[in-house]
């Protein structure tokens, strides 16, 4: 049996690349793990009911919590679930004593710099790419950097003078065509600085001129022959694709710095946290703050990283924020960034605030449903510019088929769910042929005349299936029954799904994943499904009873016994002469009788 409170986490969980954390009864940290979609990687923990492997059975047998944090990428998730493993070391995980990371590829700060790999950065003003996760991916580019722009290997200390003054000689990379040997100024310093700076460009994922350079490669060796070199070429131009160069886990930012990110609404604020030390990400949090009064984000914000400094006994001299935090604290500077690899933490951690939120917001409406209800109707409201909550809604829909049966439905949303009880169906009565205007002026000045008639309360909102002549119809009988303006009524569109204001020239256009329009269209959808379904039986009721109604000598009232009787025409046509003198005498019963008899 899957507890609560982690059936709710599960439900809320996003398919997105990221890494989760499973707590034990004392929070502590049992486990930490990656995955490329969050949803069904933790799920499948809890889908088997008998797991194969005993630790895997008593690992979910101590789970009781789940956190998450949410990535760009399958590498990012790969990349911090490593970083938080040797940091908490949990009890379940293979422990990385070894401390191996993954390689970086550096461009060394010196004279024609050279290009190599490494596992630990240095302050020394070089450059660093990565991690790699795939390591053969990493050499790959690295051949592919050799082949285009030959570079240096050695570890020759070259300057300007050394080389004027002769004392170096040229080696094999240069007798094979690898090196252009600037050692002995083949090469000048300026050109080599050249070529660095497209490897610069390669390694920061600005691919197309490489990978047009492969595919030309790739041609030649097709067009003389060489398949095994074009094979070569084409695995090269495929792993290339794959590659990405750019990690919000890992950043050129060495020293220590915190990202604070918030969202909030009028009851909560919800606050992400993250540490990066080294470039890494070392830490994650996300966390709830009930507003007591009407406290701004600034002092929120200032709060939560008081306390979060406090708890993590952190004393990191820059501050990533989105705002300026209402308090200072002295020795800190607060970065509000625009771009970069500072901009791309702090969305990561929007990202991670604003989905924390969303999770709560379906576990309190899981545990209050009406809490959902008035969120909705709230947002209808700020939505449609309406000046009261829109509790009761009516919608109007017509329903006809070249004129023929015209009948009109009207359906009503109480809380923003549908009131089947007060569904009602308008049979058009003064207005001849397909008239959708007129109709809809009909039913509409029916529907409020019999409200106002007996004194019952009026919707908040009226919806009217159509674009500006339906929504003007339905104005005009508002206006004739004199309580235009104290109902709001719009039109909906189904072309673009706009919707229309009286005397509004421009539509409105609803984000297409709103709830408010979600409920609008489901209104719309609802009236439609409704009156389409009374319009077919009433022409199928129209048909039988044209069918039996023009055999000579039975009227409308005695079709109406029959079918009553028999159900429908074919057991009427089937039944015998006794049977249907029981139901209609024998007279009557007899001509039923020759009618069908000479259709046959």
């Amino acid at each position: 049996m899957i507890p609560e409170k982690i059936k709710q986490t599960l439900n809320s969980l996003p398919s997105s690349p990221g890494i989760y954390k499973y707590f034990d009864k004392d929070k502590h940290i049992i486990y930490i793990g990656k995955a490329k979609n969050l949803k069904k990687r933790v799920s499948s923990y809890f889908n088997k009911t008998n797991h194969e492997n005993r630790k895997t059975a008593i690992l979910v047998s101590k789970i009781e919590s789940i956190e998450f944090t949410i990535v760009e990428t399958e590498t990012d998730a790969l990349l911090l679930e490593n970083v938080l493993i040797k940091q908490f070391q949990p009890r379940f995980n293979i422990l990385l004593k070894d401390d191996k990371t993954y390689p970086f590829i550096c461009i060394k700060a010196e004279p024609f710099p050279r290009v190599f790999t490494v596992r630990q950065r240095v302050k020394d003003g070089s450059e660093y790419f990565g991690p790699y996760a795939n390591g053969h991916l990493m050499y790959t580019l690295l051949d592919l950097i050799k082949n285009l722009y030959p570079i240096r290997t050695c570890h020759l200390a070259l300057n300007p003078i050394a080389i004027q003054a002769g004392k170096f000689k040229t080696c094999l990379e240069y007798d094979i065509g690898n090196c252009k040997a600037p050692c002995v100024g083949l090469q000048s310093e300026n050109e080599y600085l050249a070529q660095i700076k497209l490897i610069k460009g390669i390694l920061k994922g600005n691919l197309y001129e490489v990978k047009l350079e492969l595919k030309n490669q790739m041609t030649e060796a097709v067009a003389n022959l060489q398949f095994e070199k074009a094979e070569l070429m084409k695995r090269k131009l495929q792993l290339l694709e794959q590659y990405q160069s750019k990690s919000t886990i890992v950043t050129k930012i060495f020293d220590p710095v915190e990202v604070y990110s918030i969202v909030s609404d009028e009851k909560y604020a919800y606050i992400n946290f993250l540490k990066v030390v080294n470039g890494m990400i070392v830490q994650t949090q996300t966390f709830e703050i009930k507003r007591k009064l009407e406290e701004s984000e600034a002092s929120l914000l200032a709060l939560a990283i008081i306390e979060v400094r406090n708890n993590y006994d952190s004393n990191c001299k820059e501050i990533i924020v989105p705002m300026t935090p209402e308090w200072e604290i002295e020795e800190v500077n607060y970065t509000i960034p625009k771009l970069g690899d500072k901009k791309q933490l702090l969305d990561l951690s929007m990202r991670n605030a604003t989905y924390y939120r969303r999770q709560k917001m379906i576990q309190h409406e899981h545990l209050n449903p009406e809490l959902k209800t008035e969120r909705i109707l709230s947002q209808m409201k700020q939505d449609l510019r309406l000046t009261q909550l829109p509790v009761h809604i009516e919608c109007f829909d017509n329903s006809n088929i070249q004129g023929t049966n015209p009948v009109s439905a009207c359906v009503v949303f109480k809380d923003a769910k549908p009131s089947k009880k007060d569904y009602r169906i308008f049979h058009v009565k003064t207005v001849e042929g397909p008239n959708d205007f007129a109709t809809m002026e009909e039913v509409v000045y029916r529907r409020y005349k019999r409200l106002i008639d007996e004194n019952q309360s009026l919707p908040q909102l009226i919806v009217i299936d159509g674009g500006k002549g339906q929504l003007s119809s339905a104005v005009f009988s508002l206006k004739k029954l004199g309580i235009y303006g104290q109902v709001a009524v719009i039109g909906i569109a189904k072309r673009l799904e706009e919707l229309y204001y009286p005397n509004d020239e421009l539509p409105l256009f609803l984000d297409k994943k709103s709830e408010t329009l979600k409920v609008i269209q489901k209104l719309r959808d609802e009236a439609h499904r409704f009156g389409i379904t009374h319009h077919r039986n009433k022409r199928s009721k129209n048909a039988i009873n044209t069918e039996l109604s023009s055999i000579p000598g039975i009227g409308e009232h005695t079709a109406q016994a029959l079918l009553q009787a028999f159900k429908s025409v074919k057991k009427i046509k089937a039944a015998s002469l006794n049977d249907l003198t029981k139901v209609i005498g024998a007279s009557k019963a007899e001509k039923v009788i020759h009618f069908f008899e000479a259709e046959k």
